[in-house]
């Protein structure tokens, strides 16, 4: 792949739905949240037409500030799986990302400076500025390795009537660690958009 990757999807939605390009604009997948569900359903495909789907990522449980994610491929083969840190993640949003198999989490997603998100809620709730937030608050979460070593990162983009962010890769990966950790920034979005 190509990096930066380029996410986006509508604010104004009334399935989430995100659109992912590589640096040089070709369609690497395209994600449609299940609306209606008790426990999170979601489908990654190759492309906007729905033609193939490549992934789903299904949540262990009903709404939960700790359920686990897992993401299995399009024959149902685990991928891997990201975790919510529970409480530790209202100040700070805080994941575990684990490999296919694992107990214990290979990398670890926290966000940059927890700041932004407040600075982000509380002038999203103002008329009119709210509007701008959009354009000058840009949250970052960063995936370390467990020995620390940064990894990807994924950051907010400006924009107004949309959502843009980019992943980054910082570090060398293997294939099947690359895959797991970009599902795992995509769950992140998908939870997290509501907080900035």
């Amino acid at each position: 792949m190509n990096y930066p990757l380029n996410l986006s999807f509508k604010i104004v939605a009334v399935a989430p739905q995100i659109f992912v390009n590589d640096s040089q604009g070709s369609p690497v997948c395209y994600v449609k949240q299940k609306l209606f569900k008790f426990k999170e359903d979601i489908q990654v495909f190759s492309d906007t037409n729905k033609t193939r789907q490549i992934a789903s990522i299904k949540a262990n449980k009903v709404i939960d500030w700790s359920a686990r994610y897992f993401f299995a491929d399009g024959e149902g083969n685990d991928v891997g799986s990201v975790g919510r840190q529970g409480m530790r993640s209202i100040w700070r949003a805080r994941y575990d990302v684990f490999n296919p198999g694992d107990e214990l989490a290979d990398f670890k997603i926290q966000e940059e400076n927890p700041w932004t998100k407040v600075l982000d809620g509380f002038l999203g709730s103002i008329p009119i500025v709210g509007f701008l937030t959009g354009y000058f608050c840009h949250p970052s979460y960063i995936a370390n390795r467990a020995d620390g070593t940064p990894a990807m990162r994924v950051r907010k983009q400006p924009a107004f009537f949309e959502g843009k962010f980019t992943i980054e890769k910082l570090a060398d990966l293997s294939p099947q660690e690359e895959v797991n950790l970009i599902y795992s920034f995509l769950m992140l979005l998908l939870l997290e958009r509501a907080r900035g």
